[in-house]
């Protein structure tokens, strides 16, 4: 029997473009306050409302929280910190083990002139979106360690889909295809445990900057990129 998976933002930015890839592996549940860009069928939830999500999480194996919300100075709160809450919350009340967090990088600001960088400590900054989302990954580790709820956290500076032909230019770090995160997704969906039951993981595609390594994303999820996805940027000679 599938694993049953409430997906919440699953018509946002991430969700849409990793989802086709899940489908044949989960029962995926997508919830979210917009229709969905490809239109397929779509729950109204809204992560600010505690008792909307405490509803949708009925008779689910996980979670995936793909909401994020980045311009609105109220609404980037109310989605990134108190939703985070609210899932969390939500996974305990429930009793569901497994939760998938996501949120932007925040290391190069620190450590872009450096080498080899695996773990090191988040540099947030001063910026109010990343606050929020700092709010929310400190809420998530929490719960996680409180209620004991497996919860993983992927951060990441861009997505974008499979590069198919010669790339002009070059790539940028922390940079994921699609491919690879819904990859990335599946290995944290079926990992039995992680250490400390919360885990945060720089994800990326592009290893030919040498700047950022993935090895505690290969030691403790067995992730690796898909493709060497680099060798679409190198110059012919």
């Amino acid at each position: 029997m599938k694993k049953k998976v409430l997906v919440l933002g699953a018509s946002g930015l991430i969700a849409p473009n990793i989802t086709a890839y899940l489908d044949p592996h989960y029962d995926l549940t997508l919830v979210d306050i917009k229709p969905h860009p490809h239109g397929r069928p779509i729950g109204h939830v809204d992560v600010t409302s505690y008792g909307q999500v405490f509803e949708a999480m009925r008779g689910m194996d996980a979670i995936m929280n793909y909401t994020v919300n980045r311009p609105d100075p109220v609404l980037s709160f109310k989605v990134n910190s108190l939703g985070a809450w609210h899932v969390m919350k939500a996974a305990a009340a429930h009793g569901i083990k497994k939760v998938l967090h996501s949120g932007p990088q925040s290391v190069r600001a620190g450590y872009d002139a450096d080498f080899d960088i695996d773990d090191p400590p988040p540099i947030v900054g001063s910026g109010y979106y990343g606050i929020t989302k700092l709010i929310g990954r400190e809420i998530c580790q929490v719960y996680a360690r409180t209620y004991q709820i497996q919860t993983i956290s992927f951060v990441f500076n861009g997505l974008g889909p499979n590069p198919t032909q010669a790339v002009a230019g070059d790539f940028p770090a922390f940079t994921v295809t699609w491919e690879d995160l819904a990859h990335a997704c599946r290995l944290a969906l079926d990992i039995e445990s992680v250490p400390g039951y919360f885990q945060e993981f720089n994800l990326h595609s592009y290893l030919g900057h040498g700047k950022f390594l993935l090895d505690k994303a290969r030691r403790l999820l067995g992730f690796a990129p898909q493709r060497d996805w680099a060798s679409f940027h190198r110059r012919q000679v």
